[in-house]
């Protein structure tokens, strides 16, 4: 059973990585912090007496079945905006912050340097930017087992598939982004 104090610091650790899935997800700041905030507030009232292992696995599902949600709900809405009016809507609104956790080595381009943390900011943005365009299966498994550093079970069980499409999804998300990165002259 997990404590309220390890439940807390669970999700005080999680936050920032959720969020930013979440906004890869949706493309939208204020409602990646509405199903961040809906996902965790699951957690806590439905599975806070869970032990403290189950955690992580537990609120990646609830996480992208929030994200899942909103999609459905999105295109419920859609559907009945279409057909009550002429009104289309959805702008987006896509503001995104910087990985602050990309290693880059020493050298000329080190981070200590001016130019090492350009070359920091523009690996780190063409990421993101490839990062939001990998198809929704592909993203939560790379997200998931780079990002969250969870291992191909339990990212197995948060996205209800096999281990084998874990591994495949993730060795696609990985070629599409080297692809990207050495298309945009980035040596990894």
């Amino acid at each position: 059973m997990a404590t309220r104090s390890e439940l807390s610091d669970f999700l005080a650790d999680v936050e920032r990585r959720a969020f930013k899935q979440a906004q890869f997800a949706v493309r939208n700041e204020e409602t990646a912090l509405d199903i961040v905030q809906d996902a965790m507030l699951k957690l806590a009232e439905r599975y806070g007496d869970r032990p403290a292992a189950e955690l992580p696995p537990l609120f990646q599902r609830i996480l992208q079945n929030t994200i899942y949600d909103h999609y459905r709900r999105k295109k419920v809405r859609s559907l009945w905006t279409t057909l009550l009016s002429s009104l289309s809507g959805g702008t987006d609104d896509e503001e995104s912050d910087p990985l602050d956790t990309l290693l880059v080595p020493d050298g000329p381009g080190s981070l200590g340097t001016p130019h090492g943390k350009l070359l920091q900011a523009e690996v780190i943005a063409i990421i993101e930017e490839q990062i939001a365009k990998l198809p929704l299966r592909q993203r939560q498994a790379f997200l998931m087992r780079y990002w969250e550093d969870m291992d191909i079970a339990e990212t197995a069980s948060a996205m209800g598939c096999s281990e084998g499409s874990v591994k495949t999804h993730c060795s696609r998300a990985s070629q599409a982004l080297a692809a990207a990165l050495k298309a945009r002259g980035v040596e990894l």
